[in-house]
């Protein structure tokens, strides 16, 4: 079993893992460490203990920048096979 921080709203130590979440799918939480509190629900970064806001914010932005890049990329090769 994987020992996680303790809970910063209730101190305690009965954690586990967050498999899924709407702003990372399967991906997001496990590369932040997103935990859920097995006492009271809240859910933080397992290994610091702290909000993962940030974290969230940041994985959002490289996401949506990713994304937006393939976008661009597949649209240039459309436009240069249509010009072909």
């Amino acid at each position: 079993m994987n020992s996680y921080a303790s809970c910063p709203q209730c101190k305690s130590s009965t954690a586990e893992r967050t498999k899924f979440t709407w702003w990372g799918g399967v991906l997001g939480p496990k590369l932040l460490t997103h935990v859920k509190c097995g006492t009271c629900g809240k859910k933080y970064n397992g290994k610091s203990g702290k909000e993962n806001t940030t974290g969230i914010v940041y994985y959002s932005v490289v996401v949506f920048g990713f994304c937006l890049a393939i976008m661009f990329v597949l649209a240039a090769v459309a436009i240069l096979v249509a010009l072909k």
